[in-house]
């Protein structure tokens, strides 16, 4: 079993009003060293594949078809070790 993560953000370019209202509400908090938030998603998968590089591939191909908006999103993914 392989386990990956993606890791999914807007685009630097984008607005983020989610991460507006959270930098907004820890500044509130008294949080004031905080100068920027970037609200995500963040999505673990185990996959039964042979490889670690066909995993990768199979990952790329769901956020490419499914998991990502690439007009406004951008991804990372990185495999899971114990």
């Amino acid at each position: 079993m392989i386990e990956v993560m993606i890791e999914i953000l807007p685009k630097k370019d984008i607005l983020d009003p989610q991460g507006k209202a959270v930098l907004l509400a820890l500044k509130n908090l008294g949080f004031q060293n905080t100068s920027e938030v970037r609200m995500g998603k963040l999505i673990h998968l185990s996959l039964q594949t042979a490889s670690e590089e066909q995993a990768l591939e199979e990952c790329k191909k769901m956020c490419e078809e499914l998991l990502v908006n690439p007009l406004i999103e951008f991804y990372r993914m990185e495999i899971i070790r114990p």
